[in-house]
């Protein structure tokens, strides 16, 4: 057997999430599962994490363990995206050393938060987060707050089950480009919706619904202020370093 690095890019808003489910063929390992079997590889093939359902990303990571009769990376890549959905895209296939792994090998995970100020208009509306109005000094102010080591046990989704929720941020900040507003954190692990409640709460800055000093206790543990989830529409897994 031979390991091979897959990335791959799909529009979330298609599938019921990345992971595979039982109650459900419509993710995206569940049709990648799919069609791997039909080309005769078997072994399970291992995602750097998972994105919730409408999640998008752009640099997705996979591997899996392929039967040597499997040489030829470039056939491969094109019989995969000949059988796949439309709204998934292999973009490279390429072999790696045996002890890769695409979730522990990874040292950083990259996402993008993309919003726009303005109505809702029905060709962006799986893809962006519309806000009529954004305070978008008040945003890139508070964003840096989430850099450094930090317990995110007051950013996470109910039901996560992890024992550990300290989380490491080394870069959290804003740009501007092309009338979007962009938002991009870069961590060595996220929790279950993390980003978003995080995103959340730094809307609530802008509309002035809270304040950067209740952010700050919120990140120290000190006392929750918002629950608020930011939508997945806008949301981009978009690198995965190793």
């Amino acid at each position: 057997m031979s390991r091979i690095k897959i990335t791959l890019s799909y529009n979330g808003s298609a599938f019921m999430g990345s992971q595979q489910q039982p109650n459900t063929d419509n993710t995206v390992m569940g049709h990648l599962i799919t069609v791997l079997h039909r080309l005769k590889i078997t072994a399970t093939p291992k995602a750097s994490g998972r994105t919730d359902r409408g999640v998008h990303a752009t640099h997705q990571i996979i591997h899996v363990d392929v039967p040597e009769f499997w040489t030829d990376v470039q056939r491969l890549k094109e019989m995969l995206n000949v059988q796949l959905p439309s709204a998934m895209r292999i973009q490279r296939i390429e072999f790696v050393d045996n002890d890769f792994h695409a979730r522990y090998s990874a040292k950083r995970r990259v996402y993008r938060y993309i919003i726009k100020e303005d109505e809702i208009n029905p060709f962006e509306d799986n893809f962006v987060t519309f806000v009529p109005h954004l305070n978008r000094e008040a945003i890139a102010d508070a964003i840096g707050c989430f850099v450094g080591t930090h317990n995110f046990e007051l950013f996470k989704k109910s039901g996560n089950d992890l024992e550990h929720h300290t989380r490491i941020i080394y870069r959290a900040y804003t740009y501007s480009h092309k009338g979007y507003f962009i938002l991009v954190f870069e961590g060595n692990g996220f929790l279950r919706s993390q980003i978003r409640l995080m995103v959340g709460f730094l809307l609530r800055i802008s509309a002035g619904k809270a304040t950067k000093e209740q952010l700050i206790e919120q990140i120290n543990c000190v006392k929750r202020h918002s629950t608020d989830i930011a939508s997945h529409n806008g949301l981009y897994l978009t690198h995965i370093k190793y």
